[in-house]
């Protein structure tokens, strides 16, 4: 389970460019479930999850994980936390050009000192269940869009996260490559996996597996959750 206590970010904090990211959200996400973040642009889904997934700290307010609260742990434990826990699939894709497909999944792996074969094999696993086998071999470029995803997707899943966080995940992505996409989170979410999504895609928001839809504008919520 993931808690939310009134939770801002403030970026250029006493500047006359400050500008409140998140406005103190407070907010309970179940675990094994699949939440959807909407709204507009500038509505503070990314930052949100970016604090949720230990990218960012939080300039005031507390988040806890599995009753844990992790807004004070030092820099290399949240580290150490982000990589073992999280898995994140980026709008960008932000795959390695000149680099294989197959080193592209296994690179976040890298830092936890995993064996070669171990951490390959895996990775070849993620492929083959991706559809991806045959391009493990090719250049990051080669790829289409939705293989270039299914490759994120893969990278994502490396490190067995507990947690999987997608932002705007089709926004470069046609309607049966969005449904795809919806598809396999589906498959996750059946085996246990906790998915985040921020998104402003009605293909997304719809999707059967989507647990709950969280509205965001301005950096709070449109529904706070009521207290207790």
């Amino acid at each position: 389970m993931i808690e939310l206590q009134e939770v801002r970010k403030v970026f250029h904090a006493g500047r006359p460019n400050e500008q409140v990211a998140v406005a103190g959200v407070s907010l309970t996400l179940e675990a094994g479930k699949l939440t959807v973040f909407r709204g507009p642009s500038g509505s503070g889904k990314t930052t949100l999850l970016s604090l949720i997934g230990c990218m960012a700290r939080p300039t005031s307010g507390r988040i806890f994980l599995k009753g844990r609260e992790i807004t004070s742990l030092p820099v290399r434990f949240l580290t150490d936390l982000r990589r073992r826990t999280f898995g994140f699939i980026f709008q960008q894709f932000h795959l390695l050009a000149g680099v294989s497909v197959l080193e592209n999944v296994m690179l976040p792996a890298y830092p936890l000192g995993e064996k070669y074969r171990h951490l390959r094999a895996r990775a070849l696993g993620w492929l083959e269940r991706l559809g991806l086998l045959s391009k493990a071999g090719a250049k990051a470029e080669w790829l289409s869009g939705g293989e270039a995803q299914r490759v994120a997707i893969a990278r994502a899943l490396i490190n067995d996260p507990d947690i999987l966080i997608a932002d705007e995940p089709t926004a470069h992505l046609d309607t049966r490559l969005s449904r795809e996409f919806m598809a396999l989170m589906a498959d996750f979410r059946a085996a246990g996996t906790t998915i985040l999504i921020a998104s402003h895609d009605p293909l997304v928001h719809e999707a059967p597996a989507v647990d709950r839809v969280v509205d965001l504008r301005d950096g709070r919520l449109l529904t706070p959750e009521a207290p207790g």
